[in-house]
Parts: structure tokens; C-alpha cells; sequence
């Protein structure tokens, strides 16, 4: 009767290796599946934010101005300038080289 029992639990033992065993296999199968998904789903997300910046597609448009005036006084034999009436006036566009055109700092 001993012999019995023994024998039936060593059974279900090896039923439960054999279930662990198929079941972490088919986790190891899956495996390539689950990690394409989720990369999928993160260049998805990244696509969904627009395109990257790239420095060298950056142009700006810039207008500098300055004027002034001047006097000239003479003041306890000592004379005082001030600049009068100087104006000048900058305007253009500038656009950033990419890390390509710039071989500076190779």
C-alpha cells in the first residue's frame, strides 16, 4: 500500500515539472513577440512627437539698429564730447552649419 502512494506522488511531481516546463517554455517563445511589440509601440511614440532637431535646417533673420546724437561743450578750459546724430543700421539672415560643416572643433 506504501508502495502505492509513493508512486502516485512521484507521478503528480513529475506532472507539475513537466506543466512548469511547457509553461516557461512558452514564455521563452513569446518572448521575441512581447519585445517587438513593445518596440513597436515606442517608435510609434516616438514618431508621434514630430522630427528631431537638426541644427543645421536653423535660420534666423535678425535687424540691428542703433543711433545716437553728439554735443561738444566746453567746460572749465576742459572740452566735453558727446557723439550726435550716428545711426546705424544691420539687418540679414544666418543660418547654423550642421556638425558636418563644422570642422572647427576637429
Amino acid at each position: 500500500m506504501f508502495n502505492k502512494f509513493n508512486r502516485n506522488k512521484a507521478q503528480t511531481t513529475l506532472e507539475y515539472a513537466i506543466l512548469i516546463g511547457v509553461i516557461v517554455a512558452g514564455l521563452v517563445a513569446m518572448q521575441v513577440y512581447l519585445k517587438r511589440g513593445y518596440q513597436g509601440k515606442l517608435k510609434e511614440s516616438a514618431d508621434s512627437m514630430g522630427q528631431q532637431f537638426s541644427p543645421g535646417h536653423t535660420t534666423s533673420n535678425y535687424t540691428i539698429t542703433n543711433s545716437s546724437e553728439s554735443t561738444e561743450e566746453l567746460k572749465d578750459k576742459v572740452t566735453v564730447s558727446t557723439i550726435d546724430n550716428q545711426q546705424s543700421q544691420k539687418t540679414g539672415t544666418e543660418q547654423v552649419a550642421t556638425s558636418d560643416q563644422e570642422s572647427w572643433w576637429k
